[in-house]
């Protein structure tokens, strides 16, 4: 079975979902808020009501208070001063550090060589066949040629299996 029969069932069991819930999704009257014209503005009531009921307490972690944008300023500067331990001002950004390490190449060479051997995720990267195999198998993706066709128009089905 092709990657696209799958998904065309995929669809027509999502609209038989989509079916079903629209048969059993309730009366807005039957909304416990005051604003019943949607349930947009049934959800944007409560939210209100939640967004009112919190409170701003520093001296305790609870799931029902926050701390002051002081008291977050003030955590995240120790939590900044603790990474850093001290490190002195020409080495105490990642700038600074990236610069030391390609001007120290002694050991960093071997590790740079290792780390191009990975496939990226953040740039674009020329592999082999041989490599694209043993990536793919490395994460069990499938090639391109395997998923079948990727013209099929799924909004075409989906409207269909709606009707």
């Amino acid at each position: 079975m092709s990657l696209a029969t799958r998904i065309e069932s995929l669809v027509i069991r999502v609209a038989q979902e989509f079916n079903d819930i629209r048969a059993t999704a309730g009366s807005l009257a039957s909304l416990s808020t005051n604003d019943k014209s949607s349930l947009v503005a049934a959800i944007n009531e409560l939210k209100a009501a939640v967004l009112s009921a919190m409170a701003i307490d520093d001296n305790q972690i609870a799931t029902t208070s926050t701390y002051s944008s002081n008291k977050i300023v003030s955590l995240l500067d120790a939590l900044k001063a603790d990474l850093l331990g001290g490190a002195d001002a020409a080495y105490d950004t990642l700038v600074e550090i990236q610069q030391l390490l390609q001007n120290g190449t002694t050991g960093l060479d071997a590790l740079l060589g290792a780390v191009n051997l990975r496939v990226r995720f953040d740039a674009a990267q020329t592999l082999t066949v041989a490599e694209q195999l043993q990536a793919r198998t490395n994460i069990g993706a499938v090639a391109a040629s395997d998923v079948g066709n990727t013209d099929t128009d799924f909004v075409v089905i989906f409207d269909g299996a709606l009707a």
